[in-house]
């Protein structure tokens, strides 16, 4: 429901902003730009791609599947008491802990030790291909610590059922998709106009 009307909010924002973009540059106001012009049509139909094609995009998706599958792999029932902790469920529960680790332990090696891979070239983790890449290397820690707990425990056994763990967050939040979608498109056309 709030998807919806914000939806709706940024389409009609889009649509006074084309509008105003139009009058404020028949008016000849100085630094104004039309989006009803040639140059602002080819802009908006042209650039769409790219717009769109940002880190925001990249890690809103990884974070739908890393929450999705964290709650479809059934270990978030686990801590909230409401699943049963069986000797299988507490087995998947260290094996998926014990594949986290060995994911931080190779984390920790390509980035704390001397001349480590991700650290920029003056040594620091900040910024660094580390510190641009921190939110998929959380979500990547979540998503392997998931779909292990899943498939140890015997909640998920196929590679259909794997599939839908990972699906799962993105089918959850596809509205938040068309959000950043709408959301993007309007921030550029702003950044356009004026």
């Amino acid at each position: 429901m709030k998807s919806s009307r914000l939806c709706v909010g940024l389409l009609v924002a889009q649509c006074v902003l084309v509008i105003v973009s139009w009058l404020l540059s028949a008016m000849r106001l100085e630094g104004v730009r039309s989006m009803l012009s040639s140059e602002g049509i080819r802009w908006f139909v042209g650039g769409f791609s790219d717009i769109l094609a940002t880190p925001l995009l990249a890690w809103l998706l990884l974070l739908l599947i890393a929450g999705g599958s964290l709650q479809q792999s059934g270990v978030i029932s686990l801590f909230t008491g409401k699943g049963e902790t069986s000797f299988r469920n507490r087995l998947a529960l260290r094996v998926a802990i014990f594949f986290l680790v060995l994911y931080a332990i190779v984390i920790c090696l390509l980035t704390l030790t001397p001349h480590a891979i991700l650290l920029s070239v003056k040594g620091s983790l900040f910024p660094s291909a580390f510190s641009r890449s921190l939110v998929p290397i959380v979500c990547f820690g979540v998503t392997l610590f998931s779909v292990v707990y899943g498939m140890m425990s015997g909640h998920k056994k196929s590679g259909d059922e794997i599939l839908s763990i990972l699906t799962y967050g993105i089918r959850q939040g596809a509205s938040l998709i068309i959000v950043y979608i709408l959301a993007i498109q309007f921030y550029a056309s702003l950044r356009f106009v004026f």
